[in-house]
């Protein structure tokens, strides 16, 4: 259950199952604390690696009109590629269901096939969206992942569904629970299977987590609003706020997770991503279609339409006084120049107080998206 103070933030904790809920403060990172007492946990280092770039990538895996589901997979590994031949740190895919225009309902599939055909880069989820998994699964998978790729290998926990309600009740076997009241004891059930086991007194002291292994992957906590970082916080957990979902409070709500970090081991420091929506180009065209495929993309969902948006869609409306009347710098998206691009994002980065700048670049056109990746690289090096 959630364990808070009267005016404290989210934390992880347990109670016995005759006690009430009191105020003591469990960290995740140093363990799982449940009616058997305290389950430690292997942390592993945030990899800060010098010869790589803060920067990383999150990819919906978009199926582009026309092409088919393996196409736009493939797609992805030549993205992956790409970015790690420019000095990404990261690439990430996320998790949505029930979506013709995506293919990301298997991040850790995605992940895997990803690793195999990179080297050097990062590769995971971001996220796994807990309620919709059993830990001791997502425990397994993460374990057999970094079997495969050992010290690549991150994963980001979020709490939303990644869906409609509809395909969240089927996720979840129709089980009628809250998800946000259940997601602090699935973290901390799931450290305790990434971790040294439970205490023998414990139901599940008999489990184990297999392939086990010699690390943990590289854990994120994923937010739009306050609770993400507050919760990453409290628990000694490093935090990536979604910028592209929540810009009015991002940077206050990543620097109050620097301010309000407290270790989960000796020694823990915090660790933050912000997420921007954002494509660098010199084409002033390109530009106005990646936007205007931004707006219609909103506008699709909101409708319920999940079909892949048609090129002579998007281009109609990138060219129209409607879409060019209301354009407007709302502070949601980072677009033109790769130089501009990569000052304004060095500069949402100290403002929020992040570690690194998570690019995010749904696009109609997969080869414009890798272009965007590449000159951001290299404008990033010239004025970081």
């Amino acid at each position: 259950m959630v364990v808070t103070g009267s005016d404290g933030p989210p934390l992880v904790g347990d109670t016995s199952a005759s006690g009430p809920r009191h105020k003591n403060r469990t960290r995740v990172s140093r363990g799982m604390r449940t009616a058997g007492g305290m389950v430690p946990i292997a942390v592993s280092p945030t990899n800060n690696s010098s010869d790589s770039l803060p920067l990383a990538v999150l990819d919906f895996v978009g199926i582009e009109y026309g092409e088919s589901a393996a196409d736009s997979i493939a797609g992805a590994v030549r993205i992956a590629q790409a970015l790690e031949g420019a000095g990404y740190r990261r690439y990430w895919v996320s998790e949505h269901h029930n979506m013709n225009s995506l293919a990301c309902s298997a991040p850790e599939l995605l992940t895997a096939h990803i690793g195999a055909h990179t080297e050097r880069i990062r590769v995971g989820a971001a996220g796994i969206m807990l309620p919709n998994h059993t830990s001791l699964k997502v425990a397994e998978t993460f374990r057999t992942l970094l079997a495969m790729y050992p010290g690549r290998v991150d994963l980001a926990l979020g709490r939303a569904p990644g869906t409609d309600p509809l395909t969240a009740h089927v996720l979840r076997r129709g089980v009628r629970t809250d998800p946000a009241a259940e997601f602090p004891n699935q973290v901390a059930e799931l450290l305790a299977f990434l971790g040294d086991g439970f205490p023998a007194s414990h139901p599940y002291a008999r489990l184990v987590a297999a392939p086990v292994v010699p690390e943990r992957p590289e854990l994120f906590v994923l937010g739009s609003s306050h609770y993400g970082p507050q919760f990453a916080a409290v628990n000694g957990l490093s935090a990536v706020f979604a910028h592209h979902m929540s810009p009015e409070i991002a940077f206050e709500a990543l620097r109050g997770y620097r301010r309000d970090f407290s270790p989960g081991e000796e020694g823990g420091e915090p660790y933050s991503a912000l997420s921007v929506l954002a494509f660098a180009s010199d084409d002033d065209e390109a530009v106005l279609e990646f936007e205007a495929a931004w707006t219609l993309t909103m506008q699709s969902i909101r409708r319920g339409d999940r079909e892949p948006l048609r090129p002579e869609q998007v281009l109609e409306y990138a060219r129209s006084g409607e879409f060019r009347s209301s354009r407007r710098d709302d502070g949601r998206m980072v677009t033109g120049a790769p130089k501009a691009v990569a000052e304004r994002l060095l500069e949402m980065r100290q403002l929020a107080q992040a570690d690194e700048i998570v690019v995010v670049t749904p696009s109609l056109d997969r080869d414009r998206r890798t272009a965007s990746f590449t000159a951001l690289a290299d404008a990033w090096r010239s004025v970081a």
